[in-house]
């Protein structure tokens, strides 16, 4: 049985990819109206982020490790942040994915130096998505905006994933 922080590790990256799932769907609903040019970006970052949430959830069976029992609130919260940022606009939709894949790969950066060290399976798997994860990150960069207009953005993204991460770790 792997260890509870392992287990902590793959139960928040779980949820993580929940919450990604829904923000491209929401981001992806609002762009078939508004920015159908972007709609097939947005359609393979769902496919990739979907995929992520099978491998851990493949994981999480194997191992029989439970779900974050705060998946519900990366639901939500996921879909209202894609929502909110799609209405806001085209450019709104690559900052949201530049600073959320940021938060993320600041993150797995941590744990992939943890994993190394204590599960080579949960390593594997986290391994697996980070490329992908890199090439959203790039395509949020070259599509977005550094401008200060979209800093509130940029940081109620930030600060908001960084608070569900902590909160899976809790729950």
């Amino acid at each position: 049985m792997p260890s509870k922080e392992v287990q902590r590790i793959i139960r928040v990256d779980h949820a993580g990819e929940f919450g990604a799932i829904n923000i491209y769907r929401a981001q992806r609903t609002v762009a078939k109206l508004l920015y159908k040019d972007i709609v097939e970006q947005l359609d393979d970052m769902l496919h990739h982020e979907k995929e992520h949430f099978d491998t851990f959830n493949s994981w999480l069976e194997q191992n029989s490790v439970r779900h974050c029992y705060a998946l519900w609130f990366w639901a939500i919260g996921g879909y209202f942040l894609g929502l909110v940022t799609a209405l806001l606009g085209r450019k709104s939709i690559w900052v949201c994915t530049h600073a959320v894949e940021s938060t993320v790969l600041h993150h797995l950066d941590w744990q992939l130096s943890y994993l190394s060290k204590h599960d080579p399976s949960a390593y594997e798997a986290v391994l697996s998505i980070k490329q992908e994860e890199e090439a959203h990150q790039s395509l949020g960069l070259l599509n977005g905006s550094n401008s200060l207009v979209y800093s509130p953005i940029r940081l109620v993204v930030k600060y908001s994933t960084k608070f569900e991460i902590w909160l899976s770790t809790k729950l």
